[in-house]
């Protein structure tokens, strides 16, 4: 697993911090020190949080589990997306659905629904429609489109939470709190890293600090997708080589037998 560099974290801003009257002070352990009236984030914690983070990852894609990802903030939604993607894991960069983790039946529901009206466009039930009626499906489904597109395909409740920015994410956090589901986040100065269990102490504004996180944190979710695919491999060919080991065994015992 490739492991983040000093440089590479310096070079991208991770290390700036919120004004020192923001700051939570449950942050202090992360902070190295305090310029212009800014508090500057120990990128050393930031790298051994941030590796600390990638193990556990790694082990939950290996598991076959869900990550879900999590960014509403303008500037780290289209990074988020891009991540996610990139690993195949369901993301939310609208907005937080009220009760998508405690109340999941509710948004399963509304996936179904939406899956319900692809249905009805693929075989001609709505051409069956009036014009008035095909264009409030068409509102109702890029409605839901927008607010659950990309968990369409999450049948279960997340394992695990990654977020961007635990203070505007309040509710996420909380949401999975309630329910156990382990907590990854990019936390700034101005929020509580108690709040989640694997926090990254890092810049949470800027695109280009988020984007070199989330660098890491998607190679290491990739490298326990692709561990697992080796393992089942590995399994199958035991399998494929199971008969042939017999084989010989077989022989050996007939011509016994014959001997006899």
């Amino acid at each position: 697993m490739e492991k983040p560099t000093f440089e590479e974290l310096l070079k991208a801003g991770v290390h700036f911090g919120h004004l020192k009257r923001k700051w939570n002070p449950n942050f202090a352990p992360y902070v190295f020190m305090e310029r212009n009236g800014i508090h500057i984030i120990d990128l050393n914690k930031t790298i051994a949080k941030l590796e600390e983070a990638q193990a556990a990852l790694k082990q939950i894609a290996k598991s076959n589990k869900k990550i879900l990802f999590v960014a509403t903030k303008k500037q780290a939604k289209d990074v988020v997306a891009e991540a996610a993607k990139s690993v195949n894991m369901p993301y939310v960069t609208e907005r937080w659905p009220g009760g998508m983790l405690t109340n999941f039946s509710t948004i399963r529901k509304a996936i179904r629904k939406m899956t319900q009206i692809d249905k009805m466009a693929e075989d001609g039930t709505l051409n069956t429609l009036s014009k008035r009626e095909r264009l409030q499906i068409a509102r109702q489904r890029q409605k839901l489109e927008k607010n659950l597109g990309s968990i369409a395909d999450l049948t279960r409740i997340p394992a695990a939470l990654f977020i961007v920015d635990i203070k505007k994410e309040h509710i996420a956090v909380k949401e999975a709190k309630r329910l156990n589901i382990p907590t990854f986040a990019i936390v700034d100065t101005n929020s509580n890293p108690n709040d989640v269990d694997f926090p990254i102490p890092a810049n949470d504004d800027a695109a280009n600090s988020i984007k070199v996180i989330l660098k890491y944190v998607t190679q290491a979710i990739e490298e326990g997708i692709q561990e697992r695919k080796q393992e089942k491999e590995k399994q199958k060919e035991k399998k494929a080589e199971a008969p042939k080991e017999e084989a010989p065994k077989a022989e050996k015992a007939e011509a016994k037998e014959e001997s006899k």
